[in-house]
C-alpha cells in the first residue's frame, strides 16, 4: 500500500471515530493495512512526530523494534487539516484528469 494513502485511511478512521467514545486501532492496524508491523509503527510515530495524533506512547525495546500503545490515540486539529487539504487536492486532480480524458491535444 502506498505510505500516504496509509497515512489517509488512518486519520479517516479516526476521523469517523470522533462521533464515538471508543476506538479500535486495529481496524487500521498493519494487517488491515497490509504492512509490516514495524511499517505501520513508523505511520504511527511519524503523525505524531507533526502532530496529526495524539494520545500514543512509542517505546523501542532492546532489540530495537518500536512498540506502540495507542490505546487512546486521537485526531488532532492538524490532522484533521490534513485530511481536508488531501481531500480537496483529490477532487482538484480528478477533475483534471476528467477534463484531460475527454478533451483532445491536452
Amino acid at each position: 500500500m502506498d505510505n500516504f494513502k496509509a497515512v489517509y485511511k488512518i486519520l479517516s478512521a479516526l476521523e469517523k471515530a470522533m462521533d464515538y467514545p471508543e476506538f479500535d486501532i486495529n481496524d487500521v492496524g498493519s494487517e488491515a493495512l497490509g504492512v509490516s508491523e514495524e511499517r505501520w509503527a513508523r505511520y504511527i510515530e511519524m503523525m505524531v512526530d507533526v502532530g496529526y495524533i495524539k494520545g500514543v506512547s512509542i517505546k523501542r525495546d532492546i532489540t530495537g523494534a518500536t512498540r506502540i500503545n495507542a490505546s487512546d490515540v486521537r485526531i488532532t486539529l492538524k490532522g484533521l487539516e490534513y485530511l481536508q487539504e488531501n481531500s480537496m487536492m483529490k477532487k482538484v486532480y480528478n477533475a483534471v484528469k476528467g477534463i484531460k480524458d475527454i478533451t483532445p491535444g491536452l
